[in-house]
């Protein structure tokens, strides 16, 4: 009997220290992740007892290692009884400016869009005492809604490449909120809480091209009575592509097929003399020099045929054209008819 109760007396000490659970301890099949760095926890005007730290590292640890098991015993353990720590996790990154858009946003429980006004009082005044009451009266199930919310800023610090991409896709085309960074958002980034806007991300393995609405090319030839025109039309390959990315991230305006579309001189379709292939479609931004916008880049080297590419040596511009479902003329009437063309007439730039 002695035996058995010195054996659960360590298991429970263990299953505290480790964050496991009880049973997992007594099998011995106890897993650990590497512990996450939460010293920006440290100057969070929130009280922070002894042991919040620890148990905080642990479990932005299995928030980063995307251990579900280890990340549910540790909610539980921090809303049964690390509420100041609760408080803090949640303060630090929706104490920032840079996240004030939460208290708006229908992507996180109504507790944290009642709560992030807190939270940024806090910040900004150091002291954290009304947003720690708040959270300390909360019942376990908005405590819960809060600390998940949380949780997914601390975890993107350990997300992968390809999943950054996947939750920044929606934003790439937007500008990032407005607020000073200032000296919170530099303790946040030194602490180990890395702070994500579209503007300072690095993402080498990330391409933005492939986040954006993506599309094909049909090659053809707008003939105007004794002239003819080289011509591209766009048709749709992903599902965000489409007419209102063509109106609003490409800006370009309705065609009716009856003139030759307006010639805007930031437009570009690149093409390359070596091997008759066209390069890209872009549009140039007000330096003049960087690109603003990547409408559409070849994934392959494909020949245009040589009267087509004679025609485009001889104009120097092209008419850009869509969206259509199909090549040929009968889309193009089509979709002009249905008031859903919309075109611009681009340089022809040689590479």
């Amino acid at each position: 009997m002695v035996k058995n109760q010195r054996k659960k007396a360590r298991n429970k000490r263990a299953a505290v220290r480790t964050g496991a659970a009880r049973a997992s301890v007594s099998t011995g099949r106890v897993h650990r992740h590497p512990a996450a760095d939460v010293s920006v926890l440290e100057r969070a005007p929130y009280e922070l007892g002894e042991g919040d730290l620890e148990v905080a590292a642990r479990l932005v640890g299995a928030c980063r290692s995307r251990c579900r098991p280890c990340q549910e015993t540790l909610v539980d353990k921090v809303v049964d009884r690390h509420r100041p720590l609760l408080a803090a996790l949640a303060g630090v990154p929706y104490g920032l400016a840079l996240n004030e858009a939460a208290a708006h946003s229908s992507a996180v429980s109504a507790t944290t869009r009642s709560w992030v006004p807190l939270a940024r009082a806090a910040a900004g005044s150091g002291d954290g005492a009304a947003a720690r009451a708040a959270v300390e009266e909360m019942d376990t199930v908005q405590a819960a809604e809060l600390l998940e919310d949380a949780l997914d800023h601390w975890a993107l610090a350990g997300a992968s490449a390809e999943e950054l991409a996947d939750l920044l896709a929606p934003l790439l085309t937007r500008t990032p909120p407005s607020g000073p960074g200032g000296e919170n958002t530099d303790a946040v980034q030194d602490g180990g809480l890395r702070v994500f806007t579209v503007d300072d991300l690095a993402l080498d393995d990330v391409d933005a091209y492939h986040l954006s609405p993506n599309y094909a090319l049909f090659v053809g030839t707008l003939a105007s009575g004794e002239r003819a025109t080289p011509m591209l039309t766009l048709t749709p390959e992903t599902e965000d592509a489409g007419i209102e990315d063509l109106r609003v991230r490409a800006g370009w305006p309705g065609w009716g097929l009856d003139l030759s579309p307006a010639p805007d001189p930031r437009w570009e379709v690149r093409v390359r003399r070596a091997d008759r292939a066209l390069a890209g479609i872009v549009c140039i931004g007000s330096s003049g020099d960087e690109v603003a916008v990547e409408l559409w880049r070849a994934s392959e080297v494909v020949t245009m045929p040589a009267d087509w590419w004679s025609l485009l040596e001889q104009t120097r511009h092209i008419v850009v054209a869509g969206p259509v479902q199909d090549a040929g003329d009968k889309a193009l009437r089509a979709a002009a008819g249905a008031g859903e063309l919309l075109a611009v007439t681009a340089t022809v730039r040689f590479i």
